[in-house]
């Protein structure tokens, strides 16, 4: 892996890392523009049911939408030019989006009505129940859709190369033109690692803003535990 070594170069912003930093860059604000556009779409979708069909087909479409052609056809729907790193975000941002409105809409519906009724009962109005009861509750299933929207994104952003948009996908091209395997591999581990790294920083994100998931994971196993021991007792 000689080539990477003189290439990667974090001190003299070498191509590799320069390669990874843009990569990231493109990364980052699909998945949080995604996010925080579904919580109201999946909402939605969640409290009126005659919505919700319609919208979840319209995301289920857009997420069927080729990656390259959208990338192509950014410039003329945005009004940007076409090497303009704004057209990769805004179509990853769709494709989030697509992924992430059923997820949002499932992790509400998934929220006990029991809950709700008692939150209600003790005062709490739509908007704060929403944030304080809904929202949490619904966390460990939206932080598991937000997974997989982040390592969908880090492999997408690939394509955004043959667009002339700088990012990892340089090194596939270039590796492919010449001949020249290990620059193709050094990318795929490349994007692979930012891909693990995220997933690993939303689980720990996940980790530290839902502490209650922790608890609840070790009751579930305590119970477990008491039921093999009284299993093997008996």
């Amino acid at each position: 892996m000689s080539w990477l070594w003189s290439n990667f170069g974090l001190i003299d912003y070498g191509q590799v890392w320069q390669l990874t930093v843009a990569h990231i860059g493109l990364s980052i604000p699909p998945i949080v523009f995604g996010f925080v556009i579904s919580l109201p779409i999946g909402w939605v979708a969640n409290r009126y049911h005659a919505s919700r069909g319609t919208l979840l087909t319209i995301g289920g479409i857009l997420y069927t939408i080729p990656s390259l052609p959208l990338f192509i056809a950014m410039p003329s729907l945005i009004g940007t030019k076409i090497l303009n790193p704004v057209n990769v975000i805004v179509a990853l941002t769709i494709y989030a989006l697509a992924l992430m409105v059923r997820t949002t809409a499932d992790a509400l519906g998934s929220v006990s009505g029991d809950v709700l009724q008692s939150a209600t009962a003790v005062g709490f109005s739509s908007w704060r129940r929403f944030w304080s009861v809904e929202l949490p509750l619904a966390g460990p299933v939206l932080l598991a859709g937000l997974r997989v929207v982040a390592v969908s994104t880090v492999s997408l952003v690939s394509v955004g190369s043959l667009i002339g948009v700088n990012n990892l996908g340089n090194l596939f091209i270039d590796g492919y033109q010449r001949s020249f395997p290990e620059e193709v591999v050094v990318g795929i581990l490349c994007v692979m690692a930012i891909a693990f790294a995220f997933d690993g920083i939303l689980l720990l994100l996940g980790r530290l803003l839902m502490p209650w998931t922790r608890v609840d994971r070790r009751s579930r196993r305590s119970v477990r535990r008491e039921q093999l021991r009284a299993v093997t007792e008996a």
